[in-house]
């Protein structure tokens, strides 16, 4: 049976946001390199100390640290703001950035003065994912929540979002009509990919449809330039194992060339680093139980038991590695 040591890694979606050597070295440990995703996240540092991070810890010990960058929303519905992103965005990938990121913020806190929500597919972004395509820089997207999130939080299918939502009630769109429905985020960021059909696209998080293979399915055959990365949803795989383990198999064998691994562990500068080397390893170790034994398992995130995946060398190779360098066009010099 395949090891967790046998061939170099990738954990293509993290954050890192602290200044510290902690996780390049644990990932030198385990064999992986890193790619940080940046993004505008309120609590996080500010978009360009996080970029400044990246390339300051671009090469520790034996672990590579590469990074995409993101735009900066302020002002985005003032005219001009396109130029100034597409600047931006040029800038960044001067600086070794291998992609931009469209986080959640667009299309559920951004709102224009009659109250509506900023979409993917409004106005404003097109000029943006023009020059994307054009320049065929890759495109990572993370557009609205779990599924989980528009359900009674009874009908939820993982533990992790039924803790959440149930703590934080504000963020549990079920109970907010005001705002987009679920499908409303999926359509919009279908219509980018339709509208646009060279853009290199990676949908982070399973696209978004980690509740249902088949829909994922019908994207991946749909946009032939799109891609999907599993961070922080491998839960939801766990739960479609315990329910069709055959049917979890056959995806990743059809879908083999297009899934890419990533975790979406945070480096929080305030955090503890013994807590942050304790859940990477328990991360990487479960995941790897998972996509590479045929071990019995059971997670507090599902109810049912399920079983490792088993996938063979060729497929896991794929999936934690050569996908991000071919997705991600990653320079391996």
């Amino acid at each position: 049976m395949v090891s967790i040591d046998d061939f170099p890694k990738i954990d293509a979606h993290i954050h890192f946001n602290a200044d510290r050597k902690t996780v390049p070295k644990l990932a030198d440990k385990y064999g992986f390199d890193l790619l940080t995703i940046n993004t505008e996240v309120p609590e996080f540092p500010p978009i360009d100390k996080q970029q400044q991070l990246a390339v300051k810890y671009r090469e520790t010990e034996n672990c590579k640290l590469y990074h995409a960058a993101t735009i900066d929303t302020e002002n985005i519905l003032e005219p001009g703001w396109a130029g100034r992103a597409i600047k931006q965005i040029k800038e960044a990938m001067n600086n070794g950035a291998c992609g931009i990121k469209f986080w959640k913020n667009i299309g559920m806190s951004i709102q224009r003065p009659d109250g509506s929500f900023l979409m993917l597919d409004d106005p404003e972004l097109k000029p943006v994912f023009e020059f994307l395509e054009q320049q065929q820089i890759p495109v990572l997207g993370h557009q609205g929540e779990p599924k989980n999130c528009w359900l009674p939080v009874e009908e939820m299918t993982v533990q992790s979002d039924k803790d959440y939502f149930s703590a934080h009630p504000r963020y549990h769109m079920y109970k907010h009509d005001e705002y987009p429905d679920y499908w409303r985020h999926i359509e919009a960021r279908d219509a980018v990919l339709a509208r646009h059909p060279q853009l290199q696209f990676v949908g982070l998080h399973i696209a978004s449809l980690e509740w249902s293979l088949d829909e994922v399915e019908q994207r991946l055959d749909r946009f032939h330039n799109m891609a999907i990365d599993l961070a922080e949803r491998i839960s939801h795989l766990y739960y479609h194992a315990a329910e069709n383990r055959d049917r979890v198999i056959r995806f990743f064998e059809k879908y083999q060339d297009r899934i890419i691994y990533g975790t979406d562990i945070i480096d929080d500068p305030a955090a503890d680093p013994a807590d942050i080397i304790e859940e990477l390893t328990h991360r990487w170790e479960s995941h790897w139980q998972f996509l590479a034994t045929n071990k019995k398992l059971s997670s507090p995130q599902v109810t049912a038991p399920f079983q490792g995946l088993a996938l063979p060398q060729s497929i896991l190779e794929k999936i934690y590695r050569t996908n991000a360098i071919h997705w991600y066009q990653l320079s391996q010099k």
